[in-house]
């Protein structure tokens, strides 16, 4: 979704819960200063498992909850793009209504059909498992808008590939969401997505081939958990979520460590009964370790006219371990689509490196003649509140511009195209170019889908001949 969650880390008051707290730490705990190091690496290695986690309890578990979409193995379409009421994931996209779908792989695997979708119109139905690896894709890019139908297999499955299938993709996990994404070119085209949408199907592989269905896989009690709620119970919610994440090679060490302070499946993390000294250490190296990530976010991309430009999301293979970057892509925006899907610069300063704040000035983009962004599908750049990175409530209920609205906007005369960035308006003249800011800090994020690879080209992420201009604070 290129999303992630309003997960601000830490204050000690929070994290310190219970400081009354006088047990004795076993004699098989680690000294206070391994630690505070493993309390470090794992929320390192944590972050993206436990926030993935606690969406997954969000839309599909619990009921209950103001963001709830459909219980496992059931497509929910949403027939609008995401606005300022959307708060469950940060930098919400909303150029490309969701249908969200988590899927259980446990009793067998299941099958994704998609129908003809006109050519002229994009979507991509993007499959992330449990350790936040994009592990493959349907749509426009990856296997063109012809109809089909695809395997999502989990990572006990052992068969060929059945008829009528066009490909399968294997996850390392039994639990995975799959998110469609379905173009909206404007406002009166969202009954054309809901057709698109309607086609999407999702059945039991036992169903598609017309046999008898295996046993149902046992019900399980999810330990519940909200996004709002990860910092407070952080390592509680990574024992829940690594019960549904099989060991790897690569986390095995990782993995090792954390069972040395009850972390892990058929262990119990119980923070409030350490030691004070031991919960401050703990506190002070989950701090430390988001320090590290957030560092790595801000910096692991390279920085091009003030834009962070860059890739940290893929599959497996891409991250081979590496788990700062993996948080660092959990941190920046969950979710996220790998570069050859979309790219995603986003800045929160001016060309010069000075703050956006839109409560103290106005600013403008300007893309240069024949210099729009290059894709094969569309573009948009999308307006963020700089702290929370929600979308905001805005007068003309705005919250993008992007490459469909083009026609309605006005060039300048020498055929350059200015945005204009600020909380009121700039003029009726101006307003069809007007990108509505909070009045706050701002955080701006590019969307360029299925980017072109030809030059120019914003890829290899980074070292591309495609720049994105510099934001200017207006004089």
């Amino acid at each position: 979704m290129r999303a992630g969650f309003r997960f601000g880390l830490f204050g000690l008051t929070t994290i310190l819960l219970a400081l009354s707290g006088h047990a004795a730490v076993s004699a098989e705990w680690p000294d206070i200063r391994e630690a505070k190091n493993i309390a470090e690496e794992g929320f390192i290695y944590g972050l993206p498992l436990v926030m993935n986690y606690a969406v997954m309890n969000e839309f599909a578990v619990d009921p209950k909850s103001s963001q709830f979409k459909a219980p496992f193995n059931k497509i929910d379409s949403l027939n609008h793009v995401a606005t300022y009421e959307d708060t469950a994931v940060v930098t919400p996209n909303s150029d490309t209504p969701y249908s969200i779908l988590w899927l259980d792989l446990r009793a067998e695997p299941m099958v994704i059909s998609v129908p003809a979708v006109e050519k002229e119109r994009y979507y991509s139905v993007q499959l992330i498992d449990g350790n936040t690896y994009n592990f493959g894709y349907i749509g426009s890019r990856a296997t063109g808008n012809d109809p089909g139908s695809y395997l999502v297999v989990g990572p006990d499955w052992k068969g060929e590939k059945p008829a009528g299938i066009k490909q399968v993709f294997s996850s390392t996990t039994p639990f995975v969401f799959a998110n469609f994404r379905t173009q909206l070119i404007n406002v009166e085209d969202m009954p054309n997505v809901e057709k698109v949408q309607a086609g999407y199907g999702v059945q039991p592989l036992s169903a598609f081939l017309k046999q008898p269905a295996p046993p149902a896989a046992p019900k399980i009690d999810f330990p519940p958990a909200t996004t709002q709620g990860i910092k407070d119970n952080f390592f509680d919610y990574l024992d829940a979520a690594l019960e549904f994440v099989p060991p790897t090679q690569e986390d095995e060490a990782i993995r090792a460590k954390l069972a040395r302070i009850g972390v892990g499946p058929g262990k119990s993390f119980n923070f409030k009964d350490l030691p004070i000294a031991h919960k401050l250490e703990i506190g002070l190296g989950m701090k430390d370790g988001d320090d590290k990530v957030a560092k790595f976010a801000a910096s692991g991309n390279k920085t091009i006219n003030g834009w962070s430009v860059g890739s940290l999301f893929g599959d497996r293979a891409f991250y081979k371990g590496d788990w700062l970057k993996r948080a660092a892509a959990a941190k920046a925006g969950l979710y996220g689509n790998d570069a050859v899907e979309a790219m995603y610069p986003f800045t929160r300063t001016t060309a010069t490196g000075e703050t956006l704040d839109a409560s103290k000035r106005n600013y403008t983009i300007t893309f240069p003649a024949g210099q729009l962004p290059p894709v094969n599908s569309f573009w948009s750049v999308t307006m963020y509140d700089g702290k929370s990175q929600l979308l905001i409530k805005n007068p003309i209920n705005r919250y993008l511009i992007n490459s469909p609205m083009l026609p309605g906007m006005k060039k300048n005369e020498d055929g350059s195209l200015t945005l204009y960035i600020q909380k009121d308006s700039p003029g009726a003249d101006k307003e069809a170019n007007w990108l509505p800011a909070p009045n706050d800090t701002v955080y701006l994020v590019m969307r360029l889908y299925w980017p072109k690879t030809e030059a120019p080209s914003i890829l290899p992420a980074g070292e591309g001949t495609w720049q994105p201009p510099g934001i200017v604070a207006a004089q």
